[in-house]
């Protein structure tokens, strides 16, 4: 019977995760945790204020529901990495160690996402290969080359079936961004729909693989339930769905809203997307487990302007000058 903790739950990936969970094995068998307790959380649904660097409450609440799988998404992203090297580290290295010294001892199985942000600014840019260069430019990109070396440590040495993907930026209707170097993808469509302009912090021609979020919870699931004997990488596998430039986001929103504007003006996050790949080689994970992504940029655009002007409210125009500026 699945027994499903959820770290870092309300977070861009998981607030789509735990809702696709508990669609397919029940709400009350998967259970949400984050630092701190949210105004919206049901007293029927599952959830724990939990700290995955607190070794000792991540054991009672796997003891107390007896969890067999976790979806370890707590941490820190790229951006907010930058800002707080040392909660970086201590949340994103010291918060997988102890799960996978959880899962060592309590046989769990675990999901952990790694990122593109493992790259760096020797890796080959175009058709970045399964195993490539990693020299990371950012904390959050070494806290990942860090993390999939642990993993890959885990499993080798203690039979722990962690299974890990390198997730490019993710663009999602269901939260706000939340302080990672692709967020201009996700800010975008909110700027578009509420004021008709949007300051977007890296270069037009600036290029990066992206994924749609049914897509990455169907890489996940397909994943996870891979047979163990396909597993083949226990670092990471790299997986891709589409990569595009902004200028090329901006032209395929205007097909829905002409009169929609960007101005590029970028800032620190410019020199985080520099060091990234534009497009990656997952070759390997559609060999070992049949990955296949869905949504182009097009279907991706059409969809999330779809999801998210019913819950838009335009600014005035008379508004504009203050909000843009």
């Amino acid at each position: 019977m699945n027994r499903i903790l959820v770290t870092g739950s309300r977070g861009q990936l998981g607030s789509d995760l735990v809702v696709a969970l508990r669609r397919r094995y029940g709400a009350t068998h998967v259970i949400e945790s984050g630092r701190s307790l949210h105004s919206q959380d049901s007293a029927l649904l599952p959830y724990k204020v939990l700290d995955v660097t607190d070794n000792q409450h991540l054991q009672a609440v796997i003891e107390q529901y007896q969890i067999d799988t976790i979806y370890h998404l707590a941490g820190l992203l790229s951006a907010k990495g930058e800002q707080q090297p040392d909660l970086c580290w201590d949340v994103n290295i010291n918060g997988l160690r102890n799960v996978l010294e959880a899962a060592k001892s309590y046989q769990i199985k675990v999901f952990w996402p790694s990122s593109i942000a493992v790259f760096g600014p020797h890796t080959p840019k175009l058709d970045t290969p399964q195993i490539a260069v990693k020299d990371p430019s950012t904390m959050y990109g070494i806290t990942k080359v860090a993390g999939e070396l642990l993993c890959n440590y885990y499993a080798q040495q203690f039979g722990v079936d962690v299974r890990s993907l390198r997730l490019p930026g993710i663009i999602s209707y269901s939260t706000p961004p939340g302080g990672g170097a692709t967020d201009f993808a996700v800010e975008i469509f909110y700027a578009a729909l509420q004021y008709g302009v949007y300051n977007c912090f890296v270069r037009p021609e600036t290029r990066l693989p992206m994924m749609y979020i049914p897509d990455a919870i169907r890489a996940i699931f397909d994943l996870m339930q891979a047979d163990l004997a396909s597993i083949k990488v226990r670092t990471s596998y790299n997986v891709a769905a589409v990569s595009f430039s902004a200028e090329e986001l901006v032209a395929e929103i205007q097909k829905h809203l002409p009169d929609f504007t960007c101005r590029y003006i970028p800032d620190f996050r410019q020199a985080i997307a520099d060091s990234w790949p534009s497009a990656i080689d997952d070759s390997k994970a559609r060999a070992d487990w049949g990955w296949q992504p869905i949504y182009d940029l097009s279907a991706i655009v059409n969809d999330m302007l779809a999801k998210l002007s019913p819950r838009l409210k335009k600014v005035p125009k008379s508004t504009l000058s203050k909000v843009s500026a």
